[in-house]
């Protein structure tokens, strides 16, 4: 099978869409880019669709490759003959090939091979074909020294058979049908752990079982994980009886004195080689499919939280807020930059409350600051009330971040290589105060995984998760565009066409040279070539630059086509910024070329009607219910402010103030039927929730989503 045909029918997308996305990316193009300046090319695929043609791309390449080795080990076995070679070059999946190659696997000393090696296959063949008259007659001629016996000589000849049926091809696809169709899964407690409190959370799998086919993703992951913590075990089963009596007509001719042995085999094949392997491969797909789905909800949870409403350039004081240890302040000006830090402690034990409000009320004077930004943890609402007390000369809002990763990033490489001089303290509150300006901007220097918006992370394919989640900061960095001279790093190494290396050279340039004048500017950076610019260029922003379309999604490679049109309307291209009733007046089809089409020509006037606007929302502030302050405060029936703070299949949760989340589960969210929890609530929305169940014992929380 070809490589584009495979995508086709895999997609289910055009031909010639596919091949000229190929082509883009054998050319080192990004997605971003490709879906933003190459919609001629593409037909107007968007991000998702040109991810899946990569991903079906590099499953073709992993088949192929598999193939090949194949095929090779089977010409150096002198296996190989046309009829295989056939099979495997038109094989369309990896369990298809394997499946072919299964009978000249080498193998490990098995029972079969030992009969093999003692002569027996001959014998298993008579009984294979049923054309034995005497049996007894015929086993005893293969009687020798290592075959003791009559009864040892059918046992192994019995052995090779239960291989042959293992081996078949369609006896095996037929048992896959019925492991899809009626395998359930089932869990049981091991007795030992029933009573240790950790096993608690899994206490609704001690005695569990369902349809393996309709198992919900959520509900697999946490019966994996409670097995291999050591809690319970679990186990897939048919039917024994319907499976080996469909094996029995596929393998049977006729009834005659071979038949019981044959029989024998069928079930051996059954109970020790097929079940045992097949199951196996079932719940490893199964897994798979969980962890994709795992993937799929973390990675649109993730995206929903690096798209978070910003506060922008506002200058903010941001608390780590603490009992014991006290509330680390930070000042932060407008740019997310540090101007002082300090420590104090209106809370139990030392409660320095009145020189605490003394201390905030002089800083928020003297920095001029617009906002307060309270981490989410430890001591979160007693800090919130106690700000919310002070009297300010000027209005300050004040917004409860979630600090989920905080310390994860304190502790890092690039927050040391950031504040050197700082303990982790001082960068953890830095980190809350720059979430509140600038959430994607700060969250892109934290592991995505410790960011808390994802059920089971550590439980799906690492290396899947991880390039997704990468492919998920990529997209939201540069859907939002970034401004080149006061980026990080970090943020600089998810630009399209970018990387770390080439950030980290982009941050030096700029340290040692000042800021870029211009998008061309760029180019001077060591190692940034041609390629590296094309695809990065319409991404970065100029703030304030000579030529407007420096600071806007304009890419550079259509700069002559604006200076074309302005000339042509006697006008400067700056006098297109913002007008859209001059913009409308455009004949777009005027311009049309063989590389620039109406889709381009279309986003670029919207883009010049409001160049380099942030298309994300604006923060806003929240309240929780001040007289709820733990979980033992709550009641049923009780409606209560919230946020969301996780989406997953099964409901979301909602931080209504307190330590703990509550759950409102997917048929608690619309008094109709909810096939995606996403079309329902988003990340970080504000909400109203009533309480339906409260269990303080195992910290849970049933709500309901109030309309």
């Amino acid at each position: 099978m070809e490589l584009i045909s495979y995508i086709t029918q895999q997609t289910n997308l055009s031909k010639q869409s596919i091949e000229n996305t190929i082509s883009l990316f054998n050319e080192d193009c990004t997605i971003p880019f490709i879906s933003r300046y190459r919609k001629e090319k593409t037909g107007n695929l968007d991000e998702v669709e040109i991810g899946e043609i990569l991903k079906y791309k590099d499953t073709f390449e992993a088949l192929e490759k598999r193939k090949k080795a194949i095929l090779k080990a089977l010409e150096e076995q002198h296996s190989l003959t046309q009829e295989l070679s056939e099979k495997i070059e038109n094989a369309e999946d990896i369990i298809s090939v394997e499946d072919l190659y299964l009978p000249f696997k080498k193998k490990r000393k098995t029972k079969a091979e030992t009969a093999r090696l003692q002569g027996l296959e001959p014998l298993a063949k008579m009984i294979m074909s049923q054309r034995i008259n005497d049996l007894n007659a015929t086993a005893k001629k293969f009687v020798t020294k290592d075959v003791e016996n009559i009864e040892i000589a059918l046992e192994g000849a019995r052995f090779i058979i239960a291989e042959w049926i293992n081996e078949r091809t369609d006896i095996r696809n037929m048992l896959r049908q019925q492991i899809v169709r009626f395998a359930i899964i089932s869990s049981k407690v091991i007795p030992v752990k029933a009573e240790d409190k950790k096993a608690l959370k899994f206490k609704d799998y001690f005695d569990w079982n369902e349809s393996l086919n309709t198992i919900p993703s959520h509900r697999f992951l946490a019966i994996v994980r409670a097995e291999n913590e050591g809690y319970i075990r679990i186990k897939i089963a048919i039917d024994e009886e319907i499976a080996i009596q469909k094996i029995t007509r596929v393998v049977f001719r006729s009834q005659n004195e071979c038949t019981s042995h044959i029989q024998s085999a069928i079930e051996d094949a059954f109970k020790r080689l097929l079940f045992p392997s097949l199951s196996n491969e079932a719940l490893s797909l199964a897994k798979e499919k969980a962890d994709n789905e795992a993937i799929a909800v973390f990675s649109k949870n993730l995206k929903q939280l690096l798209l978070g409403a910003p506060l922008g350039e506002k200058k903010v004081l941001a608390i780590d807020p603490g009992f014991r240890s006290g509330c680390k302040i930070v000042c932060l000006n407008a740019q997310g930059d540090l101007e002082h830090n300090e420590t104090i402690f209106p809370h139990e034990p030392q409660k320095k409350m009145l020189e605490a409000i003394k201390k905030i009320s002089f800083l928020v004077d003297a920095h001029k600051i617009e906002a307060i930004a309270i981490g989410n943890g430890t001591a979160s609402r007693e800090t919130e009330d106690f700000i919310k007390k002070i009297q300010f000369k000027n209005s300050v809002a004040v917004f409860v971040v979630n600090e989920a990763g905080a310390s994860i990033y304190s502790a890092s490489k690039i927050a040391r290589d950031e504040f050197p001089t700082y303990d982790v303290t001082v960068r953890g509150a830095i980190s809350i105060g720059r979430r509140l300006q600038d959430p994607l901007a700060e969250l892109v220097k934290i592991d995505a995984k410790s960011i808390g918006v994802g059920q089971y992370q550590h439980d799906v394919d690492q290396v899947k998760l991880k390039k997704s989640l990468d492919t998920v900061v990529e997209s939201c960095v540069n859907t939002v565009g970034i401004t080149i001279n006061t980026a990080s790093e970090s943020l600089l190494s998810y630009v399209s066409g970018i990387g770390p290396k080439l950030a980290e050279n982009i941050v030096k340039y700029r340290n040692e040279n000042g800021a870029f004048s211009s998008r061309n500017a760029i180019k001077k950076v060591p190692k940034l070539g041609a390629k590296a610019f094309e695809q990065a260029a319409g991404f970065l922003r100029i703030k304030n630059p000579k030529n407007p379309l420096d600071d806007s999604a304009v890419h550079p490679e259509n700069y002559d086509l604006i200076d074309k049109m302005a000339k042509e309307l006697n006008i400067k291209v700056a006098d297109f910024i913002g007008n859209k009733t001059l913009i409308q007046k455009i004949p777009l089809q005027n311009y049309t070329s063989l590389s620039i089409g109406l889709p381009t020509l279309q986003d670029i006037m919207k883009e010049l009607e409001k160049p380099g606007v942030d298309p994300r929302e604006k923060a806003t502030v929240f309240s929780f219910d001040a007289t709820i302050k733990t979980i033992d405060d709550l009641r049923i029936g009780q409606i209560l402010p919230g946020i969301v703070n996780n989406i997953t299949n099964f409901g979301c949760f909602v931080n209504i103030g307190i330590k703990e989340s509550g759950l409102i589960h997917v048929s608690n969210l619309s008094d109709t039927f909810v096939k995606d929890v996403n079309a329902i609530v988003s990340l970080q929305q504000q909400v109203f929730v009533k309480v339906l169940e409260v269990d303080a014992v195992r910290k849970r929380i049933q709500l309901a989503l109030v309309k």
